[in-house]
């Protein structure tokens, strides 16, 4: 019988999980031993203090639920999402840069047509975002826009009772590739504070908030998926993005309209702001 120490723990362990079926589960996960292990000794781990890594990890799970998701939270505010991100999306340097899906998108939103408006009577100035969605030498693709965002109370459908969409659309690309979103202007907001996540933020100097941003999912044939935000230029928190989300090729003018014509071909009664911007996809990879 071979005696467990704390000099001997981590090898034993890694052997053990070194036995997994799949090569890539068995790489993952000692790798995950290595690394817990490592953690522990090098900050000399109390009992109380994992028994309290345990209470909040245990938090986080019970807080989850289909339209909450605090473990996706934990990651963006640790800089884990991001991280994965860069390291899966190394698009060409014209492409539009990704970032994080963050935790409130919603599959199945409903589709509108070429400027219709997803806000439908949510409060707030209108917004509309033009432009054109192209491939990296410049032909047009006719992707498809799944967009969602923030109310202007910083609420997004997830965290509210409602039996319908709100703030969350699917816009298909013309032949050309123009699209047009209707929308309202969003504004910064803090990401939900009344979690496990919440609370460990709350123990730091950390902001808890996020710039104004709008969501997009692109998606298109032959193309890498898109996910990434547009943000407003100018807006508060953009140097300090709780989720690290922020980079300056997605910060966007929105620029002030009076009353009339809009970039949908109709008639805007109020005044109106409208964000340009020509995303540029990365085409899939030869297999």
């Amino acid at each position: 019988m071979q005696l467990v120490t704390e000099d001997n723990i981590t090898e034993l362990a890694q052997q053990r999980w070194a036995t997994a079926k799949d090569p890539r589960t068995a790489q993952l996960v000692t790798a995950l031993v290595r690394h817990l292990h490592d953690f522990a000794r090098e900050v000399r781990l109390t009992e109380d203090e994992w028994m309290a890594a345990i209470g909040w990890l245990t938090a986080t799970g019970q807080i989850s639920d289909d339209k909450r998701e605090e473990f996706i939270l934990a990651s963006d505010v640790l800089g884990l999402s991001m991280l994965v991100v860069q390291m899966n999306h190394r698009f060409d340097p014209s492409a539009t840069p990704a970032t994080v899906l963050g935790p409130f998108h919603i599959d199945g939103s409903p589709e509108l047509g070429f400027g219709g408006d997803m806000s439908d009577g949510v409060a707030g100035t209108p917004l509309y975002i033009t432009g054109t969605v192209r491939s990296l030498d410049g032909t047009p693709v006719p992707a498809v826009l799944d967009v969602w965002q923030a109310d202007a109370d910083g609420a997004y459908e997830a965290q509210l009772e409602v039996d319908e969409a709100r703030l969350r659309a699917k816009y298909q690309a013309r032949e050309d590739g123009s699209y047009c979103v209707r929308t309202i202007a969003p504004k910064g907001y803090s990401i939900p504070m009344d979690g496990p996540v919440g609370a460990l933020i709350g123990q730091t100097e950390i902001s808890h908030f996020r710039p104004a941003h709008v969501h997009f999912l692109v998606t298109a044939a032959g193309h890498e998926p898109l996910i990434t935000h547009l943000f407003e230029e100018g807006a508060e928190y953009l140097d300090s993005d709780v989720v690290f989300g922020t980079k300056q090729e997605l910060v966007v003018d929105f620029a002030p309209h009076e009353p009339g014509l809009a970039p949908d071909g109709g008639t805007c009664e109020v005044p109106w702001l409208e964000a340009r911007y020509d995303f540029v996809l990365q085409p899939c990879a030869p297999h």
